[in-house]
This record gives structure tokens, sequence and C-alpha cells, in this order.
């Protein structure tokens, strides 16, 4: 069973996991197994370890009754998979009856010689009930997870199906009305791939489906006001043109969803993205390190042949008209230096193979450190060069002069304006088309790569679209539908910008070695949810409209988020409660930020809502930890503590109570949702200023107190270092262990997405 937890177990090779919902819910499993297995070895065991198994044993069993009978429920709702399901249902329920036999106290027999009870006189019997039970567990989480991908296909469907209906509408009323229902669809739809997504283990596909959503995401409010341009102006040609690139964007988009989550090949095959400079330089690195262990692992021609296509492909920094003169010149002298350093290799090698060398020389040791460091100076330089472009793009184009001229030549009928606005906008895209494919070459990992892609393509959509809206507009310069049109589209590519400044910031990330994941997401169906109708939750979500109003908002909580991940990481005590509760508060920002984007757990206005208290509630717990830790600063440095503490306090309690405080309509819902994330915005400040402070004065008292432990300091070391006995494991006493609420939590995981 590839990439699971269980990939050495010989119970079904044949189940491939690929979401971490089911991932999650079977390693606890495992690890509960394996200890009951493991503790067959010493069979005679104490009373109060036979009664700690007993309880695991039968523990197992509940939890997998109640699991089948999840798993019963969903058989019922989709015949296609009842006998299936059914089957792997009846078998974890026989093996979970099993376990609990064996496990079973009352059923064990005194040994002769001491009289102490004997447990698990069959392991045989015990080794086949774990691999049916972990075998027939993973059927029914995986064929679980075919019906979400069966609720994407059918979603997507019904999506195309209004979508053709949309286009070929000729009145506004009928526009309205089948809009209406597309937007709804649209929800659906949105909510089931943002959980899938969330869910993948590949985080190429996460990536991929990111793109994808984003293009829905953006499109879907383009398609309103492109369509309802065209409906007011029918004979306008710009106009057309505009609304079909939205329509065939859209279809793209949800074709790519559905390649994704059924795996399936376009007509070209996926498409495979072409090599980039860091790749490259990763593997002409390891070709030339294997040297050291085989001198004939590679051949002279083989690694020369590496680096003329890695110096190749350096041609699109050097290339480029907006490279400066002296960026290209070291960028040309790093790639003469590489060859001359893998030259000297080169003879290098020879000379070991002529003298039937069985390891590198030193000659050739010097060489590859050489080859190695040049090539490594080539890697850091262009990423100097694109991030640094990006930097200057990003900064020009935050003030949006040109989108500014065009909308304003726009509004007053000016047609050659237009043209001529047009045409520096043009070369704006040109330029921020270039600079995504040179992060693409600097990236690091497959998913920024994506992601690079992903924008260049955006920028060299969007800006023919914003072109040809603004000259609908130039030729109904008084038509207010033309200029909320142009407006939208000008809205897209500033969004597409902000975009690019977080790509660019994770790229700098993985770059300085700084790369942190967020908390996964488990999207398994539950009986009478996620179905085929799903039914609109009847708490307020944000449209289009506001989640585009939220966008900037949004965007500074995750840098925010970013910023206090990075500071965390830099205590050495990962378990201090600041650093842990300041990692809670992160997390939670992280949530509320992608509710801005209608991604993430947070589904409703109810849910951003609940989660600012929640994030309030640690928030103040925060302020108590950074109390107790002032007891031990002096005057000056307890003073600075508690005066940022203080600010702590008062954010809290203000997003505690507006979070509590009711509102009725759509602009005071919109108003606590933007004051809630402004709030939540001035709490990570806050904490974000108080973490190095927090961090330094902590390693200065840590220094002091080492070499003057105190009694309580000594005893708490005693205490750490003693061994944990196996009962406290079996009991649930050990934190990697199963124990009996981690059971049901995990095996109740098909609830998970419906939990609130």
């Amino acid at each position: 069973m590839a990439s699971s937890p269980c990939s050495n177990s010989n119970f079904d090779s044949g189940l491939e996991i690929k979401t971490r919902s089911v991932e999650q819910t079977l390693i606890p499993l495992v690890s509960q197994i394996t200890t009951l297995i493991n503790h067959k070895d010493k069979p005679k065991k104490s009373e109060r370890t036979l009664a700690a198994i007993h309880r695991v044993g039968q523990a197992v069993s509940v939890a997998v009754g109640r699991f089948v009978a999840v798993g019963e429920a969903i058989a019922t709702e989709n015949q296609e998979l009842k006998d299936e399901m059914g089957q792997a249902c009846f078998e974890a329920r026989r093996a979970g009856d099993a376990i609990a036999q064996l496990t079973d106290v009352a059923s064990a027999l005194p040994s002769q010689s001491d009289g102490r009870v004997t447990v698990f006189s069959d392991r045989t019997g015990m080794v086949k009930a774990a691999r049916l039970l972990l075998s027939s567990v993973t059927k029914v989480l995986v064929l679980a997870d075919r019906i979400v991908i069966k609720q994407i296909i059918t979603s997507r469907n019904k999506v195309l199906v209004t979508l053709d209906h949309l286009e070929r509408v000729s009145t506004f009323q009928e526009f309205v009305q089948i809009f209406s229902q597309f937007g709804n669809e649209m929800v659906e739809f949105a909510h089931l791939t943002g959980d899938r997504q969330n869910d993948l283990k590949d985080e190429k596909k996460k990536a991929r489906m990111a793109a994808a959503r984003a293009v829905l995401e953006k499109c879907t409010m383009m398609l309103l006001t492109a369509s309802k341009t065209c409906l007011r102006h029918p004979d306008c040609e710009s106009a057309r043109i505009n609304k079909d690139a939205v329509f065939h964007r859209m279809r793209c988009a949800l074709e790519q969803v559905i390649e994704i989550v059924t795996e399936a090949r376009s007509c070209g095959e996926n498409k495979v993205l072409p090599a980039s400079i860091y790749n490259s330089i990763k593997d002409f690195k390891l070709s030339v390190e294997c040297l050291r262990e085989n001198l004939h692992s590679s051949s002279p021609q083989s690694v020369g042949s590496q680096l003329e296509a890695l110096v190749e492909r350096t041609e699109d920094f050097t290339d480029s008209a907006y490279t400066s003169h002296e960026q290209r010149q070291a960028i040309l002298g790093l790639c003469q230096l590489a060859h001359q350093d893998s030259q000297q290799l080169v003879y290098a090698w020879i000379e070991a193979q002529s003298a039937h060398a069985k390891e590198a020389t030193e000659d050739m040791e010097v060489a590859i450190l050489k080859t190695c460091q040049s090539v490594s100076d080539l890697r850091r330089e262009l990423h100097k060069v694109a991030v640094s472009r990006a930097s200057d793009l990003l900064k020009v184009h935050g003030e949006q002069l040109s989108l500014r001229a065009l909308k304003a030549a726009g509004t007053e009928g000016n047609l050659e304006a237009v043209a001529e606005y047009s045409r520096t906008l043009t070369e704006q895209k040109e330029q921020l088309v270039e600079t995504c494919r040179l992060l693409y070459h600097v990236s690091g990992t497959e998913p920024l790569e994506i992601t690079c892609v992903h924008a260049e393509e955006t920028f060299h959509v969007i800006g023919p679209q914003i072109i040809s809206a603004a000259q609908t507009l130039a030729l109904h310069p008084s038509s207010k539908i033309a200029k909320e049109n142009l407006e939208v589209f000008c809205e897209a590519w500033e969004s597409q910008l902000c975009d690019m400044a977080l790509l660019l910031r994770e790229i700098n990330d993985v770059f300085e070695g700084r790369r942190g994941d967020k908390r996964p997401y488990l999207s398994l169906p539950r009986p009478g949810k996620h179905s085929a109708n799903l039914k609109t939750a009847k708490a307020v979500k944000l449209d289009a409209e506001e989640q585009t109003s939220l966008a900037k908002l949004g965007l500074e909580l995750r840098l925010l988020s970013s910023d206090m991940d990075t500071e965390v990481e830099k205590w050495e005590e990962q378990e201090h409660n600041i650093v842990r509760q300041s990692q809670s508060l992160a997390s939670m920002a992280y949530n509320m930020y992608l509710f801005t984007r209608g991604e993430g757990l947070l589904k409703t206005t109810l849910d951003l809502f609940h989660q600012a208290e929640v994030l309030s509630e640690e928030g103040l717990q925060l302020c108590s930890s950074l109390r107790t830790f002032s007891t031990q600063l002096v005057d000056e440095e307890k003073s600075a503590v508690m005066t940022e503490m203080e600010k702590l306090v008062a954010l809290c309690q203000q997003l505690q109570m507006g979070a509590k405080t009711p509102v009725q309509g759509k602009t005071a819902t919109f108003q606590k949702v933007d004051s809630s994330i402004q709030k939540t915005r001035g709490i990570l400040t806050v904490v974000l200023s108080l973490l190095p402070v927090c961090n330094k004065l902590n390693r200065k008292y840590k220094s002091e107190r080492s070499s003057l432990g105190s009694p309580q300091d000594w005893k708490e070391r005693q205490d750490a270092s003693t061994p944990v006995k196996e009962e406290g494991a079996l009991n649930g006493k050990n934190t990697n262990g199963f124990g009996v609420k981690s059971l049901e939590q995990h095996m109740t995981g098909l609830n998970l997405l419906e939990s609130k």
C-alpha cells in the first residue's frame, strides 16, 4: 500500500492512500495494533497491565463498531458501492471482535508455574486479526474517498450545464435567474474542491488545484460583469471578445480540477513543466558528487552535457532586455567559471581512471568542491536577479498608474488614449510574464514552480482582457455596466500582484531554509452530508465582491502569520507556553486569511466569528503566560513586556466582545467581518513585537540559571528522565500511542468535516 503508514504490511498492497484524512485516521490505529502485537513477546503481565490491555482491546472493538456504522450508512446512501463497502465493514467488525476476544482477561488462563495470567496465547490469531482490521478499515476509507471524488464530478457537471445556459442567454431577466443558480452551484463546488485541496498529500496536485480554484474564484465575478456588458451592448465586438475569454478560461479551470481529482490525462497528457535552473543545478551537483563513491557513475560527456543544458537555460536571464549590464556580466562570468571548474574536474577524473583509482583522488576532491561551489554561486546570483526584478516591478506597479490612466481614458471615450495606455499595459504585462518565468527557475520546489506558471498565465490572459474591457468603455463611455466591468478586471490584476508578492515571499523562505507547513484539514464524507444534493448553509457567506474587498487585509494576515512562524522557529524551547500559544494564534490567523479567499476550514461568517472568539481566548491565555514570564524580569524589562501585554489584553477583549455581538443584515455582517480581521491583525502585530524580546530575555535568564539550578529545576529534570512504565503506555499516557480517547477521535475521522 503505497504512501501509507502501513506500507510495510502485506494486508492489501493494491490500496494507495492519496489523502491526509485517510492516512491520519490509520496512523493511530497502526500504532495501537503494533503496541498490542509487541506486548505478545512478554506474555506474563501484572494485573494492572492486563487491565490496560483489556481496556485497549475493548476500545478498539467499540471504536471499530462505531466506524463500521458510519461506513454502512455511507453504503446505504451510495448504492454503487454498497457491496464493496458492506464486505469491508463486515471484515472490519469481525477483526475488531477478534481483537476484543484475544485481549479479554476473562478468557485468559492462569499459568501453572506462578499463577499469573497469560494473555495472547494465539499470536498467529492476533497478527491475522490485526492485518484484517487494517486492510478492511483502509478499504472503507478509500471507498469513502471515491464518494468525495464522485461528488466533485457531479458538482462540476452541474456547473458546466449552467455555464452553457449562461453563455446563450439573450435577456437580462433570464440571465439573473440562471446566474443565481450558477452562484449556488459554484459555492458548492468551491467548498468541495477546497476541502479536497487541503486533504491532498501530493504537494504538486495541491498546487495545481489551488491554481485552478484561484482562476474560478476570479473568473466568477468577471463572468458576471462581462456577460452583463455583452447583454447591454450586443453589437460590441470588444465586449464579445472579453466575455468569450472568461468562459473559455472557466471551462479550462473546471477541466483541470477534474483531471487532478480523477488523475485523468488530457489529450496532450498532463503538461510537463520545463526543467528549471534550480533543478538542473541540483541534478548536476548530484552527478558530480556521486563521483566520490564511483568514478564510473557517469561519463565526462554526460556531465558536460548537463552543464551545457544548465547554462543554456540561463539565457532567459541574460537575453532579457530588462537585465542590467552588471547583472548580465555577473551571470556570464559565473557560467564561465563553472565551465572552467568542470573542465578541471574532467582532467582530474581522467587521470584517476588512468591510474585505476578506486575512489576520487585528492585532485578530484578539490575539483568536485570547486565545481559544486561555482554552480551554487550561479544559483545565488540568479536568485538575486529574479527576486530584485520582481521586487522592483511590484513597487512600480503598486501605484497602478497605467490602470488609472486606462480607466480615465475609457470613461472619457478617448479611443486614442486607450490605445496608448494599452500599449503601456502590454509592455508591463510582458515584464511581469518574463519575471514570473525567472522566478520559476529559482523557486526551489515543484509546488512553487506550478504557482509561478499560474501567475505567468494569469498576467498573460488578464492583460488583453483589461484592454478589451477598456475599449468597450471607450466606445460606450456613459455605460455604468461597462465601467463596472473594467473595474472588475483591474481588481483581478491588482489581486494577482498581491499573490505575486506572497509568492516572492515564499520563494525567499525556501531559499533561506524557512518553509513551514500549516495544519492539514481532512475531508472524508459523513452520512447524510456532502451528498450531491448539498444544501446551502443558512449562515452568511461572503460574495466575490466582499472577498475582493478583504483581499488586502487577508494578505496582511498571511504575511503576519508567516513572520510569527519565523520568529517562533528561533526559540530554543519549542514547548514554551509563549511559543505554543503564538503558534496557535498564527494558525488561526492563517485560517482567517483563507476565509478571505473562500478557502479552508471557515466556510461562513459564523465560522469566522467563532474562530475570532477562540483566537481572542488564546490571546488572553498568552497574556497570562506573559504575566508569569515577566515575574522573573527586572523592572525595566518587566515594564516593557507588561506595556505590550496590556495592549494585547485590550485588543483580545475588543475582538471577543465584537465576535459575540449579534448583527443583522448583509452590511452589518460584512462590517463585523472586517472589524474582526482588523482586530486580529492588531493582535498579531503586538505578538510579533513581543516574540523576539521575550526570546532574548528567556535565553538570558536561562543562561544565568544554568550555573545555579534550583532544587525544583533538579526535581523536574529527574522527573523528566524517569522511564515510562509499560502500563502507562497502554493506558494512553504515552503521547505517541493511540489511547482510548485518541482511538475514538481518529476512528470517527469520517465525521471531522462536519464536526462543527
